[in-house]
């Protein structure tokens, strides 16, 4: 069995690629699970898969990431990831999908967990908003809170990989600079109309396909609007996935044995330890594969 990829709630969840990617298990609030079906829940998980990858957003409510390191403490296991990650809702549901998809293929799990971070740098996450004037997790200037109040405004607002944030209709309908590379855009529209996203924004970066898919309960709170079309472009090939995470050395970790990418393990969350002066340097991921001109 492949290693386990799981997640906090079933929307975030998305739709298979293709046949061959896993489900993700879900690990629920401790309002809609008890403690000790928690820990049966994953206990099983653990012995049928091996290890288990656990991402969830680092806006998850408090007492679900206590549930979270609960369970994992009192079932006393070392094969147990967990990875808060810094992106919206749908940027979290599509990096999932990410790990589901390489679950499969020759990476460890350790590989795999460490991976996450490595990937998120390459996922455009965004959203359309009728008001900025509760959005604290991306800068807001004076005037955009100002503008906010007027009717009919919209912004569009990028929080991943760098935050950015412009007016619809104050830049001639340019939308913010996208990724250099070739993705897939997906969508989830809440109360507001998605066109500019599926048309001028999917145009612009340049898409080779727009997926819709349901809106994360947890977006509404996270943008602070209860109206908006939140996106994320990612890419959607398994093997330039493949070719992104193979490209990085790979360390040992010197406390749990497990391989990693980067300078922390995803199991026991030990830093690596310093690099010896005189040895080589890492190697940096090489970019994917750029869009045909």
């Amino acid at each position: 069995m492949p290693t386990a990829i799981a997640v906090t709630s079933a929307d975030l969840v998305l739709p298979p690629t293709d046949p061959h990617t896993p489900g993700a298990a879900v690990l629920p609030h401790p309002d809609d699970q008890s403690l000790a079906a928690a820990l049966a829940d994953t206990q099983t998980l653990v012995e049928q898969c091996g290890h288990v990858v656990a991402l969830y957003p680092a806006s998850t409510p408090p007492a679900h990431v206590r549930r979270l390191h609960t369970v994992r403490a009192l079932l006393e296991s070392d094969r147990i990831a967990l990875l808060p990650v810094d992106l919206p809702p749908l940027g979290v549901a599509v990096l999932a999908r990410q790990l589901r998809q390489l679950s499969v293929c020759d990476f460890g799990p350790g590989v795999l967990a460490t991976a996450a971070r490595l990937l998120a740098h390459y996922v455009h996450a965004g959203a359309v908003l009728n008001s900025v004037a509760r959005l604290d997790r991306v800068p807001v200037t004076l005037k955009a809170h100002a503008k906010s109040w007027m009717p009919g405004s919209q912004f569009a607002v990028l929080a991943n990989p760098r935050p950015r944030l412009v007016r619809l209709g104050s830049h001639g309908g340019d939308p913010f600079p996208g990724p250099d590379f070739a993705t897939r855009l997906a969508v989830a529209r809440g109360q507001l109309a998605g066109d500019w996203v599926t048309g001028t924004l999917a145009a612009a970066w340049r898409v080779q396909g727009v997926d819709e898919v349901a809106l994360p309960a947890a977006s509404a709170g996270w943008w602070g609007a209860g109206k908006l079309v939140e996106f994320a472009a990612y890419l959607p090939d398994l093997a330039v996935l493949h070719q992104l995470v193979s490209s990085v050395r790979r360390e040992t970790c010197g406390w749990c044995g497990s391989e990693l990418l980067g300078d922390r393990c995803g199991f026991c969350a030990a830093p690596l330890a310093p690099p010896d002066p005189g040895g080589p340097a890492a190697l940096p991921a090489g970019p994917p594969m750029r869009h045909a001109s």
